[in-house]
Protein backbone atom coordinates (compact mmCIF):
# COMPACT_ATOMS: atom_id res chain seq x y z
CA UNK A 1 0.00 0.00 0.00
CA UNK A 2 2.76 2.34 0.83
CA UNK A 3 4.57 1.97 -2.24
CA UNK A 4 1.40 2.59 -3.90
CA UNK A 5 0.75 5.51 -3.10
CA UNK A 6 4.89 6.80 -3.15
CA UNK A 7 4.02 5.54 -6.70
CA UNK A 8 1.61 8.15 -7.27
CA UNK A 9 2.81 10.72 -5.34
CA UNK A 10 6.18 10.64 -7.73
CA UNK A 11 4.14 10.04 -10.77
CA UNK A 12 1.77 13.19 -9.73
CA UNK A 13 5.24 15.05 -9.27
CA UNK A 14 6.62 14.25 -12.19
CA UNK A 15 3.33 15.18 -14.23
CA UNK A 16 3.37 18.35 -12.67
CA UNK A 17 6.70 19.46 -13.37
CA UNK A 18 6.30 18.85 -16.88
CA UNK A 19 2.80 19.74 -17.80
CA UNK A 20 2.16 22.20 -15.47
CA UNK A 21 4.54 25.22 -17.29
CA UNK A 22 2.45 24.40 -20.29
CA UNK A 23 -0.44 24.57 -18.25
CA UNK A 24 0.68 28.27 -17.46
CA UNK A 25 1.54 29.53 -20.77
CA UNK A 26 -2.05 28.49 -21.98
CA UNK A 27 -3.51 29.99 -19.23
CA UNK A 28 -1.49 33.29 -19.97
CA UNK A 29 -2.40 33.25 -23.50
CA UNK A 30 -5.72 33.96 -22.38
CA UNK A 31 -4.75 36.62 -20.09
CA UNK A 32 -5.99 40.44 -21.02
CA UNK A 33 -2.79 41.57 -18.85
CA UNK A 34 0.22 42.48 -21.55
CA UNK A 35 3.31 40.99 -19.00
CA UNK A 36 1.38 38.25 -17.47
CA UNK A 37 1.99 39.42 -13.76
CA UNK A 38 -1.47 38.71 -12.71
CA UNK A 39 -4.43 37.79 -14.13
CA UNK A 40 -6.57 40.67 -15.96
CA UNK A 41 -9.16 38.83 -16.95
CA UNK A 42 -10.41 36.05 -20.13
CA UNK A 43 -9.12 38.08 -23.59
CA UNK A 44 -8.50 36.61 -27.11
CA UNK A 45 -7.28 39.80 -28.19
CA UNK A 46 -3.56 38.67 -28.06
CA UNK A 47 -4.57 35.62 -30.49
CA UNK A 48 -6.47 38.20 -32.85
CA UNK A 49 -2.88 40.50 -32.59
CA UNK A 50 -1.03 37.41 -33.58
CA UNK A 51 -3.04 36.54 -36.57
CA UNK A 52 -2.56 40.06 -37.72
CA UNK A 53 1.35 40.03 -37.55
CA UNK A 54 2.51 39.65 -40.95
CA UNK A 55 5.92 39.04 -39.92
CA UNK A 56 5.08 36.34 -37.47
CA UNK A 57 2.59 34.71 -41.01
CA UNK A 58 5.80 35.03 -43.08
CA UNK A 59 7.77 33.03 -40.68
CA UNK A 60 4.73 30.73 -40.27
CA UNK A 61 4.86 29.90 -44.02
CA UNK A 62 8.58 29.68 -43.80
CA UNK A 63 8.87 26.94 -41.23
CA UNK A 64 6.53 25.11 -43.23
CA UNK A 65 7.78 25.39 -46.76
CA UNK A 66 11.29 24.45 -44.81
CA UNK A 67 9.58 21.39 -43.16
CA UNK A 68 7.73 20.01 -45.71
CA UNK A 69 11.01 19.95 -48.34
CA UNK A 70 13.21 18.56 -45.22
CA UNK A 71 10.55 15.84 -44.93
CA UNK A 72 9.95 14.80 -48.23
CA UNK A 73 13.41 14.96 -49.07
CA UNK A 74 15.01 13.20 -45.59
CA UNK A 75 12.31 10.70 -45.80
CA UNK A 76 13.64 9.04 -49.48
CA UNK A 77 16.83 9.02 -48.41
CA UNK A 78 16.21 8.02 -44.99
CA UNK A 79 14.20 5.17 -46.29
CA UNK A 80 16.87 3.93 -49.09
CA UNK A 81 19.53 3.90 -45.84
CA UNK A 82 17.49 1.81 -43.74
CA UNK A 83 17.05 -0.39 -46.63
CA UNK A 84 20.44 -0.42 -47.50
CA UNK A 85 21.57 -1.00 -44.03
CA UNK A 86 19.20 -3.93 -43.06
CA UNK A 87 19.64 -5.59 -46.44
CA UNK A 88 23.76 -5.50 -46.53
CA UNK A 89 23.67 -5.48 -42.65
CA UNK A 90 26.61 -7.94 -42.40
CA UNK A 91 29.00 -6.01 -44.73
CA UNK A 92 31.73 -4.06 -43.21
CA UNK A 93 30.98 -0.55 -45.37
CA UNK A 94 27.40 -0.56 -43.57
CA UNK A 95 29.34 -0.67 -40.86
CA UNK A 96 30.76 2.80 -41.54
CA UNK A 97 27.03 3.86 -43.08
CA UNK A 98 25.41 3.18 -39.77
CA UNK A 99 28.17 5.31 -38.02
CA UNK A 100 27.54 7.98 -40.38
CA UNK A 101 23.98 7.75 -40.22
CA UNK A 102 23.96 7.46 -36.22
CA UNK A 103 26.62 10.14 -35.62
CA UNK A 104 23.97 13.34 -36.15
CA UNK A 105 22.03 11.89 -33.71
CA UNK A 106 25.25 12.25 -30.99
CA UNK A 107 26.34 15.36 -32.46
CA UNK A 108 25.54 18.71 -30.19
CA UNK A 109 22.98 21.20 -32.41
CA UNK A 110 26.13 23.89 -31.32
CA UNK A 111 28.68 22.10 -33.32
CA UNK A 112 26.34 20.97 -36.77
CA UNK A 113 25.29 24.58 -37.06
CA UNK A 114 28.41 25.93 -36.72
CA UNK A 115 30.32 23.36 -39.38
CA UNK A 116 27.49 23.53 -41.72
CA UNK A 117 27.26 27.59 -41.44
CA UNK A 118 32.09 27.24 -42.27
CA UNK A 119 30.76 24.72 -44.70
CA UNK A 120 28.41 27.12 -46.58
CA UNK A 121 30.89 29.77 -46.15
CA UNK A 122 33.69 28.00 -47.58
CA UNK A 123 31.75 26.56 -50.27
CA UNK A 124 30.68 30.75 -50.57
CA UNK A 125 26.63 29.74 -50.85
CA UNK A 126 24.99 32.11 -49.69
CA UNK A 127 23.18 31.87 -46.45
CA UNK A 128 19.09 31.44 -46.93
CA UNK A 129 15.83 29.27 -47.30
CA UNK A 130 18.06 26.84 -49.20
CA UNK A 131 20.72 26.37 -46.64
CA UNK A 132 18.17 26.00 -44.31
CA UNK A 133 16.82 23.13 -45.65
CA UNK A 134 19.90 21.29 -46.67
CA UNK A 135 20.50 21.75 -42.81
CA UNK A 136 17.16 20.38 -41.49
CA UNK A 137 17.52 17.09 -44.05
CA UNK A 138 21.08 16.46 -42.60
CA UNK A 139 19.75 15.67 -39.37
CA UNK A 140 16.47 14.70 -40.27
CA UNK A 141 17.37 11.79 -42.19
CA UNK A 142 18.98 9.80 -38.94
CA UNK A 143 15.94 9.95 -37.26
CA UNK A 144 13.91 8.80 -40.63
CA UNK A 145 16.55 5.99 -41.27
CA UNK A 146 16.11 4.68 -37.66
CA UNK A 147 12.41 4.75 -37.62
CA UNK A 148 11.47 2.59 -40.97
CA UNK A 149 15.02 0.38 -40.02
CA UNK A 150 13.15 -0.54 -36.47
CA UNK A 151 9.92 -1.50 -39.45
CA UNK A 152 11.98 -3.46 -41.62
CA UNK A 153 13.71 -5.45 -38.29
CA UNK A 154 10.15 -7.52 -38.05
CA UNK A 155 9.40 -7.25 -41.84
CA UNK A 156 9.21 -10.79 -42.77
CA UNK A 157 11.22 -11.05 -46.69
CA UNK A 158 9.37 -14.60 -47.63
CA UNK A 159 6.56 -12.49 -48.79
CA UNK A 160 8.53 -10.73 -51.34
CA UNK A 161 10.23 -14.20 -52.28
CA UNK A 162 6.80 -15.63 -52.81
CA UNK A 163 5.33 -12.80 -54.75
CA UNK A 164 8.26 -13.59 -57.03
CA UNK A 165 7.49 -16.88 -57.71
CA UNK A 166 4.20 -16.00 -58.70
CA UNK A 167 5.42 -13.56 -61.23
CA UNK A 168 4.85 -10.51 -59.44
CA UNK A 169 7.46 -7.65 -61.48
CA UNK A 170 9.46 -5.55 -59.04
CA UNK A 171 7.07 -2.25 -59.33
CA UNK A 172 4.04 -4.69 -58.63
CA UNK A 173 5.74 -5.58 -55.01
CA UNK A 174 6.81 -2.30 -54.19
CA UNK A 175 3.67 -1.02 -54.90
CA UNK A 176 1.35 -3.32 -53.66
CA UNK A 177 3.25 -5.82 -51.03
CA UNK A 178 6.49 -3.72 -49.77
CA UNK A 179 4.79 -0.04 -49.81
CA UNK A 180 1.92 -0.40 -47.71
CA UNK A 181 3.76 -2.79 -45.18
CA UNK A 182 6.52 -0.06 -44.42
CA UNK A 183 3.75 2.73 -44.89
CA UNK A 184 3.59 2.80 -41.28
CA UNK A 185 7.01 3.32 -40.34
CA UNK A 186 7.56 5.73 -43.40
CA UNK A 187 4.56 7.58 -42.29
CA UNK A 188 5.99 7.82 -39.14
CA UNK A 189 9.96 9.20 -39.81
CA UNK A 190 8.22 11.61 -41.94
CA UNK A 191 6.36 13.04 -39.36
CA UNK A 192 8.99 12.88 -36.82
CA UNK A 193 11.70 15.05 -39.77
CA UNK A 194 8.61 17.37 -39.80
CA UNK A 195 8.30 17.52 -36.41
CA UNK A 196 11.90 18.18 -36.20
CA UNK A 197 12.21 20.53 -38.80
CA UNK A 198 9.29 22.72 -37.46
CA UNK A 199 10.89 22.85 -33.68
CA UNK A 200 14.81 23.49 -34.72
CA UNK A 201 15.94 26.53 -33.65
CA UNK A 202 20.05 26.13 -33.28
CA UNK A 203 20.75 24.89 -36.76
CA UNK A 204 18.61 27.26 -38.45
CA UNK A 205 20.12 30.19 -36.28
CA UNK A 206 23.67 29.39 -37.82
CA UNK A 207 22.46 28.69 -41.44
CA UNK A 208 19.30 31.04 -41.83
CA UNK A 209 20.12 34.10 -43.86
CA UNK A 210 17.89 36.66 -45.13
CA UNK A 211 14.10 35.82 -46.16
CA UNK A 212 14.57 32.40 -44.18
CA UNK A 213 13.29 33.43 -40.50
CA UNK A 214 11.36 30.21 -38.76
CA UNK A 215 8.87 30.79 -36.11
CA UNK A 216 11.47 29.46 -33.16
CA UNK A 217 13.31 32.34 -34.40
CA UNK A 218 11.00 34.71 -34.60
CA UNK A 219 10.14 33.90 -31.00
CA UNK A 220 13.70 34.46 -30.09
CA UNK A 221 13.66 37.59 -31.82
CA UNK A 222 10.30 38.62 -30.24
CA UNK A 223 11.34 37.77 -26.74
CA UNK A 224 14.55 39.72 -27.32
CA UNK A 225 12.65 43.25 -28.07
CA UNK A 226 9.90 42.24 -25.63
CA UNK A 227 6.44 40.91 -26.93
CA UNK A 228 5.68 38.24 -24.04
CA UNK A 229 1.72 38.35 -24.56
CA UNK A 230 1.97 37.40 -28.25
CA UNK A 231 4.01 34.85 -27.71
CA UNK A 232 2.23 33.41 -25.35
CA UNK A 233 -0.16 32.84 -27.83
CA UNK A 234 2.47 31.79 -30.66
CA UNK A 235 3.83 29.74 -28.14
CA UNK A 236 0.63 27.59 -28.04
CA UNK A 237 -0.25 27.69 -31.40
CA UNK A 238 2.67 26.41 -32.23
CA UNK A 239 2.92 23.54 -29.62
CA UNK A 240 -0.04 22.34 -30.88
CA UNK A 241 0.52 22.27 -34.38
CA UNK A 242 3.68 20.03 -32.91
CA UNK A 243 1.48 17.86 -30.72
CA UNK A 244 -0.99 16.89 -33.29
CA UNK A 245 1.92 15.85 -35.66
CA UNK A 246 3.35 14.02 -32.92
CA UNK A 247 0.44 12.45 -32.05
CA UNK A 248 -0.38 10.98 -35.50
CA UNK A 249 3.61 9.79 -35.83
CA UNK A 250 3.20 7.69 -32.57
CA UNK A 251 -0.37 6.80 -34.61
CA UNK A 252 1.52 5.37 -37.31
CA UNK A 253 4.47 3.71 -35.46
CA UNK A 254 1.67 1.46 -33.71
CA UNK A 255 -0.10 0.80 -36.09
CA UNK A 256 -0.28 -3.00 -38.02
CA UNK A 257 -1.42 -4.01 -41.35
Amino acid sequence: MRTRYTSLIVALFVMAFMYLPIVTLIAQSFNASRYGGRWMGFSLKWYEALFRDSAVINATVNTLAIACAATIFSTILGTCAAWALNKYRRSKLQSVHYALVYAPLIVPDVLMGISLLLLFVSMKVQLGMLTVIIAHITFCVSFVTFTVLARLQDFDFNILNAAQDLGAGNFRIFAKILLPLLGPGIAAGAMMAFTLSMDDFVVTFFVGGPGSTTLPVKVYSMMKHGAPAIINALSVVFMALTFTVAIIGQFCTKRKF
